[in-house]
């Protein structure tokens, strides 16, 4: 112990004390801008944490990836593969489909909305206006007539003399009972085939007398080479695009 102790007297003598670790203070108080432009500023960081907490909302409510991930969940319950593809791939597919979907309506909102506002030649409500008109016309252009019309019946706004009447709070919800139906059409469509090669295989195992072979475990080799013959995923894929307008 005497000689630990040597041994520090010794480095202190030679090295010096050891300076104190000094932590960097965090300031959350609240003060009053000094000038227009750090209120600004400030208001800029609001608006961008707000978007981004409602961006997983948004992205479903105002593009395309509610049909895309209800379609491709209908063609993974037809061909009876269980967890394959898993759900992370069809959230991905259906993520980057949707940027390839929406990215002309993107790059007109940011364009004409997002850069005007940020080099300061427009207002707050202005710029709200003209980046969400793109995704409104992409909305209107795949919403059904009867749907609209529900909901203006609700609101008591039937008497809208143009399409551009129509505001956001009865646009969202006649698209979202839009592509829910499409895409329940769709999937229904997806189904028939694979359903028609479920009955021929039942029906032959019943002649064969296999009643206890499972039908599922014959059907699924012949669903899955179906599907890799007409070439499944570029059909799909192509068509379901196609189907936005």
């Amino acid at each position: 112990m005497r000689f630990a102790g040597l041994f520090a007297a010794l480095a202190i003598a030679a090295f010096g004390a050891p300076e104190v670790l000094q932590l960097p203070t965090v300031d959350l108080r609240i003060n009053a801008p000094e000038n227009p432009t750090q209120l600004v500023q400030t208001l800029n960081i609001i608006i961008i944490l707000t978007l981004l907490v409602l961006a997983p909302s948004l992205v479903m409510m105002m593009t395309s990836f509610t049909r895309l991930l209800i379609v491709f969940s209908f063609l993974r319950q037809a061909m009876g593969t269980q967890q394959t593809p898993p759900n992370q791939i069809l959230i991905s597919m259906a993520l980057i489909l949707t940027f390839f979907i929406m990215e002309p309506a993107m790059r007109q909102a940011w364009n004409e909305g997002i850069t005007p506002y940020m080099n300061e030649q427009i207002g707050y409500a202005e710029a709200f206006d003209r980046a969400v008109a793109p995704f409104e016309d992409f909305m209107l252009r795949n919403t059904r007539e009867k749907d609209l019309a529900l909901f203006l019946r609700i609101r008591g706004e039937s008497n809208l003399q143009s399409e551009a009447d129509i505001t956001l709070p009865i646009l969202l919800p006649a698209f979202m009972i839009s592509e829910l139906k499409t895409a329940f059409e769709i999937g229904f469509l997806l189904y028939l085939p694979f359903l028609v090669i479920d009955m021929v295989v039942s029906s032959v195992l019943m002649a064969m007398g296999m009643m206890m072979l499972p039908p599922v475990m014959i059907s699924l080799p012949f669903k899955i080479i179906l599907f890799i013959m007409v070439d499944g995923w570029n059909l799909i894929v192509g068509s379901v695009v196609q189907s936005f307008r």
